[in-house]
């Protein structure tokens, strides 16, 4: 046997809080963890979706994702890739202006100390960031950039022939050499026709008005989610339940000049990009909907007694005949040209009404059926029959055109509204009894009472009424699409600036030499009094063309100095890009310079919640999508893979208060008393459920003079009940107190622990205690001795012990390949129990261990790994392989039974023929006292399974 490798560490017990204070300095110190944009070896891109620095700070439920993607981040350094993993912060955000609003303090300040203590935070569980690279979205030096796309989009265009953005120059050339009948462009739909003469004898600002109906940004009126108390626009998934997520303050819908995208000119492409990446079906089936791509025609009915006619979108031009009605939305820009005077004070109360619910609301309530005659006429394009238009607000302005035909007996929401208001139902499907419900199954629709397609089925109906229509003018087949343009301003403060001045009403983009264009201080974060938004309230918010800089309002002269743009940019508009903008962070120069573009390429992992399915991730596919058209960019998609993490919820703590009485009841004596229960906080009750009384009775002062009615040994039981981890339901808890009381380590490996990443789960920190107890096993394991000294041997490990090596190697790696990070941990535990079991000590074994753990824990990982003998991180040390060899049995211990009966247990090769092994049991003394001298009459061998001796 060789000499031991006896090292006493001067932490001999597994002093785990300055373990991994030393191992977080070290890292830092050495930059361990960053990448080079130049290597031999493969890359690896891992992300997180970078979080919001709120002024909570981080609960036990927001490093879930972070932790899993730190796992594979190091794993794949063990593989041998260059890994980036770099992290941020989306600093723009509501949350720091309404506080500023409150306290008068700059969102700067507010986001400054958060981000402070977000760090702190992260630092602590050890994530193995290249903080390098870190980019903050309110930082003016990133935010530069993002008033970079935004001038790239408004000198751009969607070249329909080609299916792609392009230069707007490219445009003005087109209209100087045809005009525009030909160009083949997404635009405004009411753009006029024009030819090359036209277009070279109109003024320069009249050319601008007309590009702006063709660039991919542009100002327009828009219908909007108004939110007065904010004093802003809305996006909608900024509304919960009609209300705004933030604050939970009324939101109306209204008209507004405002910023949009043109992310419908991208709508084909972002669903035909989702069969090439690797994301979660329901994430790519909420995108599938959001965009909404339907296939039909658009019709043309003629108002009566007006010369406008109203546009509809179809899915079924087939049922053009049973047409009996129309629905306008409340909003649509006709319901006060055609409303009758009659009907005027109805319809306006209606409207009024309308404006007070979101669109989302207003989708998902199917059941209230509601609307308003407008006492006006449209006229059918085939039969001249008059048709009654109704305001209804299961109409959205924003979907389609903002108008239905409503088919009563094809369509049940029309049906019922129809019903509802005593309104004719046709029917026109051959042999189809309409008298109870609508029908629309059209795959086995035969048209009937409807001309010149009566007898004909779906398709050819469909086909014959497109033609039809396009013979008389009054229809085409169309492919539409649910999503609409993107709204792009908000009324804020806390965003980014619009690198946008105004020349007589127009727009016109600050060079790009000249960014960033930074914010302006105010006196106050409010809208003016005068609703302007809060940049309204800067002196000094003019642009000098001359002087290319920003100036005292009071210079506006309308010949050199111009007057700024007021909005801010939405939250999502410094998300869109950053995965790109970490490849090249610190380039002053450029977005990103192409080497480093080309090196990465894209996101290879990206973890996030699902929430953001058609916010963030749907604009930043947009951005990518416009970025490769222009040439900026070698992608078209920003991510490869793609995982949305479950959600750690919290277990809240009740208290219950009996009904109509200042008193409190413990848990076990609730029974028979009308109860009502009350969160308590749980930093308050311990982990046997026990309420601390007076610490709830100094948060909740009016229970100090409480009756408490405790169980019969004095204690105050809680009940529990799993619920989203939150301030308000006071079931947060911190993950700071963790790493003090059990480490980092731990931490890491209980998230994991609790289930299956993509999963919901419930923390209890009553569960904590077992992961906490393996790492001390764990590091037990390379100490000997009442001195608890590290001691590892340098002789060779038994084959049991090589064999639990090799099948933790193997499942493990399986494991994170799969993402299958809690089978991981319960492997690591079994193999601790074996190898301790096993007394096994040999570095052949130790020291592999040693980095199979280190991804899930990376402090006593390191740490173990200095007292091997290492002087340097064991990060990105190579990943131990497995040996199929280890796991092959060469041996069998067999059962040996008489008539059935299991007397002796016999430990044989595997090699053996059936009449070795005979020989073998026959000759061995157990068996001969068995047989006390008898002959058997049959020996029975099942090689690798049973010996039975039949006696």
């Amino acid at each position: 046997m060789k000499e031991a490798l006896n090292f006493v560490s001067n932490m001999s017990k597994y002093h785990f809080n300055s373990i991994e204070a030393k191992w977080q300095k070290y890292w830092a110190a050495h930059q361990t963890f960053q990448a080079k944009n130049h290597s031999s070896n493969p890359k690896y891109y891992v992300l997180d979706m970078f979080p919001y620095p709120s002024g909570a700070g981080l609960h036990v439920g927001h490093p879930l994702g972070y932790i899993a993607s730190d796992i594979y981040a190091r794993y794949k350094r063990h593989k041998g890739f260059n890994v980036l993993h770099p992290q941020g912060y989306d600093s723009f955000g509501l949350p720091a202006e309404q506080y500023a609003i409150q306290t008068g303090q700059h969102p700067r300040k507010t986001t400054e100390e958060n981000i402070a203590r977000y760090r702190e935070q992260l630092d602590k569980i050890g994530f193995s960031f290249d903080w390098s690279r870190e980019v903050r979205t309110s930082d003016p030096a990133y935010y530069k950039w993002t008033q970079w796309i935004f001038i790239q989009l408004f000198e751009s265009w969607y070249d329909k022939t080609l299916d792609k953005a392009r230069p707007i120059d490219d445009l003005i050339a087109l209209f100087a050499a045809e005009g525009n009948r030909e160009v083949q462009a997404v635009c405004d739909e009411d753009v006029v026709q024009f030819s090359a003469e036209q277009w070279q004898s109109f003024s320069f600002e009249e050319q601008q008005k007309i590009l702006l109906q063709y660039r991919l940004t542009y100002l327009a009126e828009t219908e909007v989610n108004w939110c007065p108390q904010l004093g802003t626009v809305l996006a909608n998934d900024e509304i919960v339940n009609g209300v705004s997520e933030r604050g939970g303050y009324a939101v109306v819908r209204k008209k507004m000049k405002q910023w949009s995208m043109r992310i419908t000119a991208y709508a084909q492409r972002l669903l035909d990009g989702l069969d090439t990446i690797d994301w979660p079906q329901p994430l790519k089936d909420s995108q599938t909907n959001w965009i909404g791509r339907s296939k039909g025609a658009t019709v043309r009915f003629k108002i009566n007694n007006f010369d406008n006619y109203v546009e509809v979108f179809t899915t079924r031009p087939d049922t053009i005949f049973g047409v009996s009605f129309m629905t306008l939305a409340p909003e649509h820009d006709f319901v006060n040209l055609i409303t009758t005077e009659a009907q005027k004070k109805a319809v306006q109360s209606y409207v009024e009404a309308s404006a007070k619910r979101s669109e989302r609301e207003r989708m998902a309530d199917v059941k209230t059926i509601s609307g308003v005659f407008t006492g006006a006429f449209a006229e059918h394009p085939f039969t001249g029959a008059l048709i009654p238009i109704w305001i209804g607000d299961y109409v959205l302005a924003g979907y389609g055109t903002g108008a239905v035909m409503a088919v009563p007996c094809g369509d049940q929401r029309d049906y019922d509204f129809a019903k509802h208001f005593n309104l004719p139902i046709p029917n026109i499907f051959e042999g189809i009894d309409i008298s109870e419900e609508a029908y629309a199954d059209k795959e086995n629709t035969i048209i009937a009472n409807s001309e010149f397609i009566n007898g004909l089925g779906y398709a050819e109906a469909t086909q014959k009424v497109i033609e039809a229509l396009e013979a008389k003018n009054q229809g085409s087949g169309k492919i539409n699409y649910r999503l609409r343009d993107a709204v792009f301003s908000r009324q804020r403060y806390w965003g980014e600036p619009f690198p946008v001045y105004y020349k007589s009403g127009l727009p016109q983009m600050i060079d790009a030499k000249h960014l960033p264009l930074t914010l302006p201080e105010v006196e106050k974060y409010l809208p003016t009094e005068d609703g302007e938004p809060p940049l309204g309230r800067a002196d000094v918010w003019a642009w000098d063309t001359n002087k290319n800089e920003v100036v005292h309002n009071k210079l506006i002269d309308n010949e050199i100095v111009f007057p700024l743009e007021l909005n801010t940019m939405p939250g999502w508009a410094g998300s869109s890009c950053y995965m790109f903008r970490y490849m090249d962070s610190k380039n002053n120069t450029e977005f990103a310079s192409k080497e480093a573009l080309q090196y990465w390429q894209k996101v290879d992992l990206y973890l996030g919640g699902s929430e953001h399915a058609t916010g963030h991730l749907l604009y930043s596919r947009f951005w990518t999508k416009f970025m490769f058209d222009r040439g900026f960019f070698s992608v078209d998609e920003p991510v490869k893979k793609l995982i949305n993490q479950g959600m750690i919820l919290g277990e809240s703590a009740f208290v219950h208060r009996i009904e109509g009485e200042n008193t409190l009841v413990s848990k076990g004596q609730i029974e028979g008393r009308p109860v009502q229960p009350i969160h308590a906080d749980v930093s308050m009750v311990n982990l046997q459920n026990e309420l601390d009384i007076e610490a709830f009775k100094n948060w909740r002062p009016e229970f100090k003079d409480a009756t408490f009615i405790t169980e019969t040994d004095g204690t105050f039981k809680v009940s529990r009940e799993v619920e989203k981890m939150s301030k308000s339901k006071y079931n947060v808890v911190n993950p700071d107190d963790i790493c003090e009381q059990y480490g980092a380590d731990t931490l890491r490996m209980y998230e994991m622990f609790l289930g299956p990443l993509e999963q919901a789960k419930p923390w209890s920190t009553a569960g904590i205690t077992g992961v906490h107890n393996f790492l001390k096993k764990l590091w037990k394991l390379y100490h000997s001795g009442s001195e608890d000294a590290f001691f590892v041997v340098e002789e060779s490990a038994s084959k049991d012990a090589l064999k639990t090596l090799h099948k933790t190697i193997k499942k493990v790696e399986e494991d994170i390949e799969n993402f299958s990070f809690n089978t991981s941990v319960s492997t690591f535990m079994i193999a601790v129990n074996e190898l301790t079991a096993q007394k096994c000590n040999q570095r052949e074994v130790l020291e592999p261990l040693a980095i199979l753990i280190a991804p899930y824990a990376p402090h006593i990982a390191e740490e173990l790994w200095n007292l091997l003998g290492h002087d340097t991180s064991i990060s990105t040390v190579a990943f131990p392989k497995f040996d199929a060899k280890h796991l092959v049995e060469s041996s069998k211990e067999y059962p040996v039974s008489f008539n059935g009966k299991m007397r002796f247990k016999l430990e044989l090769s595997l090699d053996l023929s059936v009449s070795e092994i005979e020989t073998a049991v026959m000759a061995h003394e157990k068996t001969q006292e068995q047989l006390q001298g008898r002959t058997p009459k049959k020996v029975i061998v099942v090689p690798g399974k049973i010996i039975n001796i039949v006696g």
